[in-house]
């Protein structure tokens, strides 16, 4: 897995490519691009936890506490103003966190990935049962957002760049938070999470922080998701969501920040041609694409592409590290 510190000449590639191609696209690619900014925040939090170890089915918890969030917000208050509702959303994911995450932090492997998917099912009960409040089963209309009091709409260039920014800030983030003690700790935690403690680490607070993150990211990316398709509804915090999240962070592989980013916009163009073309099966078809990958490629995209770019270049990369 690629060095978290290490910003590869294909990343700043991608990076320029995002910004300059979009203009010269048609609208629906656009619209594609869009959503795949949000999955990756989105995947970024399931990376995080995957890269110590921690596997979870239920991270749509947070991407709905943050749609929701902003539902509540337009529903109740009328407030549409990303300025606002960006923070708002990030700290609805991070609170939830904070009070779940006391109880994921004791919890590991199997364990934490179904107590995960517990709480995101009461959620989306919650939601389903709760119907004058939340919409039931019709949901929430959104609508379009403003930035700075400008009417921005999901399938609009002012609102990807916004949401291109956004991904900007939490690559950032999340640099700074691996190359953090706690970072260390938590990619040391997947190899041996024994020898931490024996140092005098205490394992749970450096689990309860990457949970923080990682809420946070899911409470983000639930705000950018509910103004891109205008609309929310409980299946945000449904397990299949939370499944797909965990789909696009091993598509990419999670060993950094290029993976989830290349997972994403796999996952969204491959969702996108699969639907339209083979509509009763393109479930099937994602299916078969992940067994492949992890029958044969657990690294995911990425390292594959490490791999390709190790042969041409002519250097050994000596297989993937953590």
């Amino acid at each position: 897995m690629m060095n978290w510190r290490a910003l590869p000449r294909a990343g700043v590639a991608a990076a320029a490519l995002l910004i300059v191609v979009p203009p010269f696209l048609p609208g629906w690619i656009l619209f594609v691009l869009t959503k795949a900014m949000f999955m990756f925040i989105a995947v970024m939090g399931v990376s995080v936890l995957l890269r110590g170890g921690l596997l979870t089915f239920g991270h749509a918890l947070y991407y709905a506490t943050g749609a929701y969030a902003v539902g509540f917000c337009v529903k109740w208050l009328g407030v549409r103003e990303l300025i606002f509702l960006i923070p708002l959303g990030a700290l609805a994911g991070f609170i939830m966190a904070a009070l779940v995450g006391v109880v994921m932090a004791r919890y590991r492997e199997v364990f934490f990935a179904m107590l995960n998917l517990a709480f995101s099912m009461m959620l989306f009960g919650a939601l389903l049962k709760l119907y004058w409040v939340t919409g039931g089963t019709d949901g929430l209309a959104i609508g379009t957002a403003t930035l700075a009091g400008i009417r921005l709409t999901g399938d609009s260039f002012g609102y990807y760049y916004f949401s291109l920014a956004m991904v900007g800030i939490v690559t950032l983030v999340v640099y700074r938070f691996m190359a953090s003690p706690a970072g260390y700790f938590l990619r040391a935690m997947y190899d041996n999470e024994i020898r931490i403690e024996y140092s005098g680490v205490a394992v749970r607070q450096v689990v309860y922080r990457t949970y923080l993150l990682a809420g946070t990211l899911g409470g983000v990316a639930g705000v950018l998701a509910a103004f891109t398709i205008g609309h929310i509804v409980p299946e945000d915090a449904f397990w299949i969501q939370s499944g797909e999240f965990v789909f696009v962070a091993l598509l990419g592989g999670f060993g950094g920040v290029p993976g989830p980013m290349l997972g994403a916009l796999v996952f969204e163009f491959l969702q996108t041609y699969a639907s339209k073309y083979f509509p009763l099966a393109w479930q099937m078809m994602m299916g078969i694409i992940m067994l492949l990958i992890i029958l044969f490629q657990p690294g995911g995209l990425w390292a594959i592409y490490q791999r390709i770019e190790a042969r041409l270049t002519g250097k050994d990369r000596g297989g993937d590290h953590h």
